[in-house]
């Protein structure tokens, strides 16, 4: 199975840090933001993990290379130079479609790149029991956020993720299935609700509350913050 980080977003609320850096190469306790996800998707056994870009594009391939430093290979999906910008949550991951399921799975991991999630694991076991399922996607919750105290979406007694009751905030941790993004076309840009709203109604997503640290990582006093815990 193969996984994406996305982080072609600007990074507006970070300016001015990411006038001249992306944000996922920004620093956090010793290293840059998107290099977390990458050894946590290593010490997971993934061995190809697909970026998405398009802000500052250049600086990607210049700092993370080809992956061989961690033994792994990196591919990229530079939406700036393709389609004149950043295509959204949901129109990123339909255009990356290709290199995501080049192996011939159609399930993959997705994770934003600008959260910090240290402990996070990305267990194989889970990615496995997903694949083999006919879920479209598995989400993982967070609790409410103090910047977002009326969360996204709920989890029903039998694990489903569900559009009401008591809402959590979507941590921008998935495993998705390649017929979750079916209406979206390449080059699109979308956010990624559309097809959530859909396959959550039609009972197609499950998700599950994780507890650990985790923080958006959206402003400079946020990045400060962590690098001075």
């Amino acid at each position: 199975m193969r996984a994406m980080i996305l982080a072609a977003g600007r990074g507006e609320r970070m300016r001015p840090l990411t006038d001249h850096t992306p944000k996922p190469l920004l620093v956090v306790r010793g290293k840059p933001l998107i290099e977390w996800h990458i050894e946590a998707f290593v010490a997971a056994g993934i061995r190809d993990i697909v970026i998405n870009t398009a802000w500052l594009d250049e600086q990607f391939e210049a700092t993370l290379g080809d992956g061989s430093r961690w033994g792994i290979r990196l591919h990229y999906s530079h939406e700036g130079r393709q389609y004149g910008g950043a295509l959204e949550t949901g129109g990123g991951i339909a255009t990356a479609l290709d290199l995501l399921c080049a192996d011939g799975d159609d399930s993959f991991w997705a994770v934003s790149a600008d959260i910090f999630i240290p402990e996070f694991g990305f267990d194989p076991a889970v990615a496995a029991a997903f694949a083999a399922s006919p879920l479209l996607a598995h989400l993982w919750f967070v609790p409410k956020q103090p910047l977002h105290p009326k969360g996204d979406f709920g989890i029903d007694s039998d694990g489903y993720a569900t559009i009401d009751g008591d809402l959590q905030v979507y941590s921008n941790i998935g495993l998705y299935r390649r017929t979750f993004f079916d209406g979206v076309a390449p080059g699109r840009h979308q956010r990624i609700r559309f097809s959530l709203d859909r396959a959550i109604q039609a009972r197609a997503v499950t998700a599950e509350l994780y507890c650990g640290p985790w923080a958006n990582v959206g402003t400079p006093a946020q990045l400060e913050a962590l690098n001075g815990d």
